[in-house]
């Protein structure tokens, strides 16, 4: 069974990944070949899964017991291009060290 903390981590590396595509693909392609559908169709998709990320985020702050701060540099990881990437090192850790909370969530 995937945990909470499981499908935040996996959600932030796609979440950075469609971060990096919209920056590094999408907006040249946009910008320098005439191709705005590519800043449509790849910021469509990296909202959706920026959206999941902060909701995925505030479950593991609940389930986890985790601070504000967490929260506060989960969102900056999100924000930073290969953000996401660094910080699921520490995540990893995290995830492995500790069992979510007993109410089942």
């Amino acid at each position: 069974m995937k945990t909470t903390f499981s499908w935040f981590r996996k959600i932030a590396i796609a979440e950075g990944i469609s971060f990096l595509t919209l920056l590094f693909i999408a907006m040249p392609l946009k910008y320098l070949a005439g191709l705005p559908i590519a800043v449509l169709i790849a910021g469509s998709l990296h909202g959706l899964l920026f959206i999941s990320f902060i909701i995925l985020a505030f479950e593991v702050k609940g389930d986890y017991k985790k601070g504000s701060a967490w929260l506060g540099r989960a969102f900056l990881a999100s924000i930073l291009p290969f953000g996401t990437f660094i910080a699921d090192k520490q995540w990893k850790k995290e995830e492995a060290g500790q069992l979510p909370s007993p109410n089942g969530q």
